[in-house]
This record gives C-alpha cells, structure tokens and sequence, in this order.
C-alpha cells in the first residue's frame, strides 16, 4: 500500500465527524494519560505504605463497588440534568476526590475515599456515552465509538509508563498529577462542549420523557440481554487483568514476563483499531458480536497451552481482535437501543454490567484457579464465549438490517414506556416523524397530480401547501387515483 493510500485511509477514518467529537475525544484522551490510582493503587498500598495484600484487595473491590453504586445515578443525572453538567460534576469531584486520596493516612479513611474516587470516576462514562451518541450521525457511530475507544487505550498506554517512573519518585505526586490532568478536561468541557441533550418539545413529549424511567430500561428485554452478554464479555476480557498474571505467576513467570505479554494488548489496540474498525463499520453487527465472542473465549481459552512467551503473547493477539471489533459494536447497538430521551438510563445501565464485572472477574479467576487449576478457567472462559455468541445470535436475529430496534424487540422500551417514549430510528438515532419526510411524499404527489391538468390547479393550491399534514397527503393520493394515476403508497408508512 502506497504513502497516499495511508494518508487517504486516514483521512477517511477521521472525516465526517464533528467538531464536538473531538473536543470530547481530546477529554478522554487526557482524561487517561492522567490515570494513575486504577493502574498503582494496589503496588501503592503494599510496597509505599506497607499494608496487607488482603487490605490491598479490600481497597480495590470498594473502588469497583462505587462505580457500580455510581453507574445508574450517573445515568439519570445524564437525562435529567443533562450531558455537560453531569461530567463536569464527575470530573470535577473526581480530580478533587484523588487528590484526597493521596493525603489519607488512616485504613478506614483511604478505604472510605478510594469508594468515593470509583463512584466520581465511573460517574463520567454514561454522559460521555450518550453525548458521543447525540452528536454523532448513526452511521458514524460505530467509528466514533471506534476512535474514543483507541484513545482511551493509547492514553492509559502512555500514562502506565510514565506514572511508573513518577511512582518511583512520588506516589503522592501521581495523585496529584491524575487530579490536574482531570480538572483540566472538566475546564475543557465547559469551555468547549455544548449541551447535547435533546430539546423537550411539546407537553406530550415532556409527559412521554417521563416515562422513560430505569423500570423502562429493565422491562426492555433486547436491552437487558445486551447487558447481560456485555457481562459475560466483560468477565473474559477482564481475565486479562485477573486471571492470566495469576496463572502465569502459578507456572514460574516474572511480573516483567506478564508485562511484555499484555503490552501486545496495547500495542495492537494502538495500531490496529481504526483499520480494523474500517473495515467493519458498515458489516453485519449480529455476525461481528457472535465472532467477537468467540475469538475471546477460546482465545483466552488457548491460553490452556501456553507453555512460552511466544504462544501466550499468540493468545493476547487472538483476544486482542476481539476486543478491537467488540467495543465499538456493541457501543452501537446500545446507542441504537436507547431511547432518545432515556439514553442516560440506557448508558447507565450499560456501564453498570462492566462495574460489577469488575467486581466478580477477580473472585472467579482465584476461586477457580485456587480450587481447580489455571487450566478450568481458561475452559470457563471458553465456555462464557460460547454462550456469549450464542445469544448474541439469539438476540439479534429479528433486528436484521436498518430495520428499527424498537420494533424488532418485543417487550422493548417503546412498548413498556407508551409510543411518546422516543421512537428508535433505523440506524439507532431516536427521533421524531421527520416533517421532511411528508413533505418529500407531498412533493411527489404534486408531481403525479400535475400529469391531470383538469386537477392540477385544486391539488396543488388546496392540498400539497400543507405538506406537514398528513390529511392532505391522503386526499392527494386519493385525487390521483380517481384520475387514474399510480397510487401512492400508504400515507400512514411514508411517515412511520
């Protein structure tokens, strides 16, 4: 492939989005090369202040408990308060809340901010989420989604090296540093970020907004099938930070030989995800979910032979893909099952299936490995993507192509939460009956009247002038009928 055709490729890859898009992209890429207290806390808390690995782990579990705690308040601030001031809000308290941490002395008082810093930290992620999917067209989200995954990854990627360095200096140092870089992006947002929340329109509107509250999330059953796929996904992908540095440590490897082989993981995240999503944006996502899952599960599950460096760093590339096609599709297909005015609560809700996976990956990858052996969780993870892609086959198998998410799903938020609840468009935008749309169906039938010259003067200056009206459609059509034209097709479907 020549220079040009990279340099054309890339521009591609990045064209079309908005400028909005990229002020929030900036944000979360300084948002992760200030992350520190996710990636040090437990080597904080054993070696630079001496406490237990069971406090250590103690910690952690009540920093992943607050984001499960903040995972669906965030996601009904993000409807009712809107997206802008529910993440200035969460990056705000976050930057204040880490700097804290930094300073606390006592067991119970690290304890206790460590659960106030997972609560602010995870609190950003349903806003930033349904404001991506507000500002973004449908058919670009799949790549937005994309290109804020890869930042997320190249951030992380650059801050893991350098708080390394700074945490052998100071550790109190890494918490400030995360602390600044975090109020900045809460600066950048408010200086730069409109308000992406969809405008409340008429009483009816407003009423049907209302509706959609977190009983219309759980009764949409699509929906909480996502969510509980995203689990059992979650669960595989996280044994890249649980399972596999504990069964490599059981078989005689160093913590450098763990590091060299989940840095194959960033690398490739970093060189690979905007070709590959490329490649797969406007692809079939029930087929990229069912292959996602199952590369993850029995790439992880390959792991059963890993005996060298080589074959497990095989392993990570195996799963690695499918991370790069998972993320950024299933990021779609929640964006296009969310209601237009409960896309908070959806996002909410979404986010809340990777905070309590969070919780339970490191529990199942040392009670089976303690139990059982290394080689019964990689058979576990194996059997998580089979499930995984089985259901997303099942799940996914009446939404076909562009056709409406709402419609497809029975029992789905539309249904549970009444017709005014935000109708879910083809592509997974959520609005209105668009009045361009009729208007489109009035011009055409303009068209067809003006053919019958006798009928031409009535139609056009009676009927087609109120084009938003879909009475005058109907009389059009029947005008054109009676003289013997084509029909039109069903008023009623040229508006659904």
């Amino acid at each position: 492939m020549s220079v040009a055709s990279l340099r054309r490729a890339a521009r591609e890859s990045v064209s079309g989005l908005p400028r909005a898009f990229w002020w929030l992209w900036t944000s979360t890429l300084v948002n992760r090369l200030g992350a520190f207290v996710a990636t040090f806390m437990t080597l904080y808390l054993t070696v630079d202040r001496g406490y237990s690995a069971s406090f250590a782990g103690l910690v952690v579990a009540l920093h992943g408990l607050g984001g499960v705690i903040s995972s669906l308040v965030a996601g009904v601030m993000t409807d009712r308060l809107g997206r802008r001031p529910t993440l200035m809000a969460a990056q705000a308290s976050t930057a204040l809340s880490v700097a804290l941490l930094g300073f606390m002395e006592h067991p119970a008082a690290i304890a206790a901010v460590a659960l106030l810093v997972g609560m602010t930290s995870n609190a950003s992620r349903p806003a930033v989420q349904a404001m991506m999917a507000d500002i973004v067209r449908p058919e670009d989200r799949v790549r937005a989604f994309a290109l804020n995954y890869w930042a997320i990854n190249l951030g992380f990627a650059v801050s893991a090296t350098v708080a390394g360095f700074v945490a052998e200096y100071s550790y109190l140092a890494g918490f400030l540093g995360e602390a600044a870089l975090t109020l900045v992006c809460a600066v950048l947002v408010y200086v730069k970020l409109p308000e992406s929340r969809p405008a409340k329109g008429d009483a009816a509107s407003v009423a049907a907004e209302a509706e959609v509250g977190l009983g219309t999330v759980v009764r949409d059953g699509r929906f909480m099938g996502v969510v509980g796929l995203s689990f059992l996904i979650s669960l595989i992908f996280m044994q890249g930070s649980f399972g596999l540095p504990l069964a490599m440590g059981a078989a005689g490897f160093s913590t450098g030989d763990y590091g060299l082989v989940i840095a194959a993981n960033g690398v490739l995240i970093v060189l690979l995800q905007i070709p590959v999503t490329r490649f797969i944006e406007h692809r079939d996502p029930q087929k990229l979910l069912v292959a996602s899952a199952l590369l993850a599960g029995y790439g992880f599950g390959l792991t059963f032979f890993g005996g060298s460096l080589g074959v497990l760093t095989l392993t990570v590339c195996v799963w690695t893909l499918a991370e790069i096609i998972n993320s950024p599709t299933q990021m779609g297909l929640v964006a296009r099952l969310s209601p237009l005015h409960g896309r908070g609560r959806y996002q909410g809700m979404y986010t809340l299936s990777w905070a309590v996976a969070s919780l339970v990956a490191p529990l199942l990858a040392g009670g089976v490995i303690d139990r059982f052996g290394a080689g019964w969780l990689w058979g576990t993870t194996a059997l998580l993507g089979t499930a995984a892609g089985v259901g997303y086959w099942l799940l996914m198998r009446n939404l076909g192509d562009g056709q409406p998410a709402g419609k497809a799903a029975g029992g789905s938020a539309a249904q549970s939460a009444g017709a005014g609840a935000g109708a879910r468009d083809t592509d997974g935008a959520c609005e209105a009956p668009a009045p361009a749309a009729v208007a489109v169906t009035a011009a055409a039938a303009a068209t067809a009247v003006t053919a019958v010259p006798a009928l031409a003067e009535v139609t056009v200056g009676a009927e087609v002038t109120a084009v938003a009206d879909v009475t005058a459609v109907t009389a059009v059509a029947e005008v054109t009928v009676a003289a013997g034209l084509e029909p039109l097709a069903d008023p009623a479907a040229q508006t659904a």
